[in-house]
């Protein structure tokens, strides 16, 4: 006897799952004490499990200081270090030109390197 596949038959009894939203779906994984305490809540405000864990996150959220975005990059967080405490080294009587002067030589480099420094644009090929 010739097995037959099943695939595409389905038991027209069982009940069909209809997708009820396009939001992405996020399991949550909590203490029982936190969790009891979720549905508590949500009894209180008439919210499903889903809802309630949805809003909690963001009232959260809005009471929450927003981190800080850094707009500078780690590299250039980190030349600026560099930079300043080189220049708490160098000598104030110093003219402005040589301080920066120097403080340049120092965070880029000597100029027979540059071509292996990775973190500097390369500069266009003649």
């Amino acid at each position: 006897m010739i097995g037959v596949s099943d695939i595409g038959k389905r038991d027209p009894t069982a009940p069909v799952r209809r997708r009820t939203g396009l939001d992405a779906i996020s399991a949550v994984k909590m203490p029982e004490g936190l969790t009891a305490t979720v549905d508590a809540w949500a009894e209180a405000h008439q919210l499903s499990r889903s809802d309630a864990i949805c809003k909690l996150v963001e009232l959260g959220l809005k009471i929450a200081p927003a981190p800080a975005h850094t707009t500078v990059s780690d590299a250039a967080r980190i030349e600026e270090i560099a930079a300043h405490q080189i220049d708490l080294l160098l000598d104030p009587a110093l003219p402005a030109e040589e301080r920066e002067r120097r403080i340049r030589r120092l965070t880029e480099g000597p100029p027979e390197f540059s071509h292996e420094r990775i973190d500097l644009p390369k500069p266009p090929r003649t």
